[in-house]
């Protein structure tokens, strides 16, 4: 799967301003956050993005680079602003599709992940005819993560676990829209122990396995798993060479609350 990351604005463009804060500074974090947990978490996923550092780059130039690459989706990443009074998350797609496209059934997913994990205010899903949403060839979505000019919200964007919550709703979104299959090690070598947090039936109880150990800065995924003929969703956090470093791991984990254990299957 091609993801063209976009995270809005940069360079001479610093988007809206508030509480101490620019745009463009949080747009890109939060897409270098979504870049590395996909690419750690997931296997087949390929993101590209407009722009790795502040650099200006034009939205012609954006949609031009996604078409030619041929993107499986576009997503555009940004803050909002009005007049310090409103707050919340909402997103965009394209005013010309229906509710019914495929579009609206991506977004629809990405939507619901995000709000799990954002603590703002959800304004909804809406259409617009924004340059990146009407001139990319692929399905695309433009997400809206709080206001800037907005105390409450500023107080969060100013977090950085609170971005990377947002980052990983988004990527918890784009996994399960597109059903993209996890890593067995996550990245980490020959690791033959694996740190579980977790082993539920249901998807949605280990999706709030993973909220709740992101929240107390852990990061995890969700591995699927056949045991003896029947589907099991595990919650990993971790994965090592070393027996030593995944024990310490564990402690680390149940000094949170949270029971694990160590498995080498």
């Amino acid at each position: 799967m091609k993801l063209y990351l976009d995270p809005g604005h940069g360079g001479s463009d610093p988007g809206a301003q508030g509480n101490g804060l620019q745009e463009k500074n949080l747009n890109l974090d939060i897409a270098l956050n979504i870049r590395s947990i996909l690419e750690n978490n997931y296997e087949n996923i390929d993101v590209r993005m407009s722009r790795t550092s502040d650099v200006t780059k034009s939205l012609a130039q954006r949609t031009d680079e996604a078409n030619a690459w041929g993107a499986d989706f576009y997503l555009s990443i940004h803050t909002n602003s009005f007049n310090g009074s409103v707050r919340g998350y909402e997103d965009y797609i394209y005013n010309g599709l229906s509710n019914s496209s495929a579009t609206a059934r991506y977004r629809d997913i990405i939507h619901t992940e995000v709000m799990k994990l954002n603590q703002l205010n959800n304004r909804g899903k809406k259409k617009a005819n924004f340059h990146v949403l009407r001139e990319s060839r692929m399905d695309a979505m433009l997400s809206e993560n709080g206001f800037i000019d907005n105390a409450q919200d500023a107080a969060l964007m100013k977090q950085e676990s609170w971005r990377r919550d947002v980052a990983r709703g988004h990527a918890n979104g784009i996994a399960q829209a597109f059903n993209l299959t996890a890593k067995e090690t996550a990245n980490r070598g020959d690791a033959n122990y694996k740190i579980i947090a977790g082993s539920f039936k249901q998807r949605e109880n280990a999706e709030q396995r993973v909220a709740e150990l992101t929240a107390k800065g852990i990061e995890s995924f969700i591995a699927k798993t056949d045991v003896s003929g029947k589907i099991w969703y595990r919650v990993q956090a971790g994965a090592f060479s070393s027996r030593e470093n995944a024990e310490t791991r564990i402690r680390e984990i149940e000094s949170k609350g949270i029971d694990a254990f160590i498995t080498t299957d």
